[in-house]
């Protein structure tokens, strides 16, 4: 390969869990940057998203293109990978990639294997919440290379980029396999930084004694925590959003970033200004609407309304001292209007409140109820972080209150059966925003808010902060609230003092605020920060050129001319399993080794532990391993014995006697379920006295022939053997 000086790659490919699946502040990210990299690159942009729809339609921001990469889709071996094509439905329409990585399930441990031998990638603690995202990126990796070795030139200037650590192992992958392409690592947030912040623990004040190995250890996220390491000290650039963010990384992942690239936002995602007002009008005229129906009474359209969203972090994103600064405004004396403050954060739900319908379709209001405080009915209340803020604040909802709640925990996506209408479409009606963030390393929600006209409130620990600063010229449009470790009074006062005095502002006054707010975010565009990319980009390309040297590619040969290599000096080595084969007059044995019956019947337990008391308690009284387990000798033995034999004969006539009436089974069907089920030491899936419980009800419902079904956790990584 000719060592080149780099300018800008010939293709891009840029993967993250969040195209085309929105999850948080990462997809506005790339959602609005991408336009100009389309402008920039064309087709040549090509973005990697997770296909969670398995190839099925219904993926609202996913347009399939049938034609596009045809013969690459049908032709290329992509072991076992299955990819859709097509384009994300977001301005600059870019081309996407999704890969249903579910094929790699059966391969993990080989693939966890050989990143660990190549890597050092600790994946042995990670759960499936480590697995699914891991595989992913792995798949991504491997799509890059498909793609790459089928569609372009060898001396093409290839850059891959990988967000965050769910796609950290593609990282690796290309490193392993395709070291032609240059690849940078973006982390917008550490695993253990997120981890200490949200455990209460003081993260700033302690910020230099942490060490992110030890806390990933006893926080158990090792996995995570090594695969985000592994990545940024693997990738020929590191970045990372923010100041802030660039600390984080050097303290606690122990490798310094190579570059910050900013955050920013396009005005392609902004309402078209000659038709703004009205849809500002149309916005607040639906968010009255929808709090008149939940609190069960008209509200006033002059009321103040106030919103925080984001992810469910309720210390992290500030969520427990929003709701404390509502209770002293409301507290306040003569406030001179009511204040309706939506707090907008996904949480488990089971659908919109049946009142809450009837009310938005009817809007008969004359008949008074109790007032409520959800959009959406929470799947366990009594749980809820939120809720149970809510209710020690004190606010009622009541109609003499000044102050009123709503808190809607679902995603606005458009579809959501109340508001029936996106996150930004609503964020035009608000007036004032709220995101009082512990830990942010960047905080795309404010800046969201100043680019649609609302003026906002953050706090100093927020990367987006450190980056306004220097360009703010007054406390209009935004206001940084200085936030540490220990200070959330002084914070709760401000806030709470803030939403006062907007409250008090003629009509004219916040629209001068919402002229300021907006003026600030037009200085964050990507226009002005995509540099910073483009830096990256040339970064990687030099580092790579300086490697490129080393770099020799076997030419692929096609499958039917390839030969495995052959020594007659190294052994072959296959895979042979030998199945036990019971003897017909003991087949009854395993039978009923086969059915958990035998676990609550005593006879059949004596049964099977006369064949063998030493071997039945080495085998943790566990039938199947215990018939796997004998010797020929010993099956031969039991054949000849008569006395077992007419016991066997007893205890399978019981049995079938039982099973011959599951057929006329009546009542409904029920699905019963339990994290964990004590129904045989055997069978590891309990630790308790609540498993016990389960296990005996399961018994009796097979006893009593009703149709229930238990639904629980088969632990993989337990002692099955």
């Amino acid at each position: 390969m000719n060592n080149v000086q780099s300018t800008q790659p010939d293709y891009i490919f840029e993967v993250s869990w969040e195209v085309c699946n929105k999850v948080g502040g990462i997809h506005t990210v790339i959602s609005t940057k991408a336009a100009l990299h389309v402008k920039n690159y064309a087709d040549r942009y090509i973005m990697i998203g997770p296909d969670l729809y398995h190839g099925e339609q219904g993926n609202p921001e996913f347009t399939e293109d049938h034609e596009l990469f045809k013969i690459w889709r049908e032709k290329s071996d992509l072991k076992g990978l299955k990819v859709r094509t097509g384009r994300w439905n977001i301005p600059g329409q870019p081309v996407v990639i999704l890969v249903d990585y579910t094929a790699l399930f059966k391969r993990k441990n080989e693939i966890f294997a050989e990143l660990w031998e190549k890597n050092k990638l600790d994946s042995l603690s990670g759960g499936w919440d480590y697995i699914e995202p891991a595989l992913f990126g792995y798949a991504a990796g491997l799509v890059i290379e498909c793609f790459m070795i089928c569609n372009l030139e060898q001396n093409m200037k290839i850059v891959a980029q990988f967000h965050e650590w769910l796609t950290g192992a593609g990282v690796l992958y290309l490193e392993n396999t395709l070291p032609e392409v240059a690849t940078i690592f973006t982390t917008h947030a550490t695993v253990t930084g997120r981890m200490i912040a949200g455990s209460g623990l003081p993260f700033y004040s302690n910020f230099e004694k942490y060490n992110g190995d030890k806390i990933a250890t006893e926080y158990n996220i090792r996995s995570k925590h090594s695969l985000e390491k592994t990545a940024a000290s693997t990738a020929d650039c590191f970045t990372t959003v923010s100041e802030n963010a660039a600390k984080e990384c050097q303290q606690l992942l122990g490798k310094a970033v190579d570059l910050v690239t900013w955050n920013g936002f396009n005005a392609s995602f902004l309402p078209d200004p000659a038709n703004s007002e009205h849809l500002r009008s149309q916005a607040k005229e639906k968010l009255v609407k929808v709090a008149s129906s939940v609190l069960g009474y008209p509200v006033s359209v002059n009321s103040l309304l106030v919103a925080t969203s984001g992810r469910y972090e309720f210390r992290n994103k500030g969520i427990d001292l929003f709701l404390r600064a509502l209770k002293e405004v409301n507290d306040k004396p003569d406030l001179p209007r009511d204040v309706i403050a939506f707090v907008m954060v996904p949480a488990a739900t089971t659908g919109p409140v049946p009142e809450v319908v009837s009310l938005l379709n009817t809007g008969d209001l004359s008949q008074p109820g109790h007032p409520k405080f959800t959009t959406h009915r929470l799947h366990a209340p009594e749980q809820d972080l939120i809720w149970n803020q809510i209710m020690k604040t004190g606010l009622t909802n009541e109609e003499h209150q000044k102050v009123k709640v709503i808190y809607a925990p679902v995603y606005l996506d458009g579809k959501d059966g109340i508001f029936n209408e996106t996150y930004y479409n609503l964020l035009l009606g608000f007036d004032l925003t709220a995101f009082l963030s512990y830990y942010e390393p960047y905080g795309y929600t404010p800046l969201e808010s100043l680019a649609f006209k609302v003026p906002t409130i953050t706090t100093s620990l927020t990367g987006f902060s450190q980056m306004i600063r220097p360009q703010k010229t007054d406390n209009e449009g935004i206001l940084v609230v200085n936030r540490s470790d220990y200070n959330q009074e002084t914070v709760i006062d401000q806030v709470s003092n803030r939403v006062y005095a907007f409250s008090q502002k003629s009509h004219k006054q916040q629209d001068q605020a919402r002229h300021k707010a907006f003026q600030l975010s037009t200085k964050m565009g990507w226009n002005s920060l995509i540099n910073n990319y483009n830096k990256a980009y040339q970064l990687a390309l030099k580092r790579f050129d300086q490697r490129a040297f080393r770099i020799t590619r076997v030419i692929e040969k096609p499958p039917e001319a390839y030969i495995e290599p052959y020594s007659a000096n190294e052994p072959i080595w296959k895979s042979l399993l030998v199945e036990f084969k019971i003897p017909k007059s003991l087949k009854n044995l395993e039978l009923l080794s086969r059915n958990l019956w035998w676990s609550w019947n005593s006879d059949a337990v004596d049964l099977f532990r006369s064949i063998d008391e030493n071997l039945w308690e080495e085998v943790e009284q566990n039938p199947i391993r215990l018939l796997y387990a004998l010797s020929y000798d010993r099956l031969r033995e039991l054949e000849h014995d008569r006395d077992f034999i007419n016991r066997l004969k007893a205890v399978s006539e019981n049995f079938k006697e039982y099973m011959s009436v599951a057929k006329p089974i009546q009542g409904p069907k029920v699905a019963y379920m339990c994290m964990e089920y004590g129904l045989h030491v055997s069978l590891p899936l309990y630790s308790g006295g609540l498993g016990i419980l389960a296990g005996d009800f399961l018994k009796e419902a097979s006893d009593q022939n009703l149709q229930i079904v238990g639904v629980g956790l088969l632990y993989r990584y337990g002692y099955f053997k």
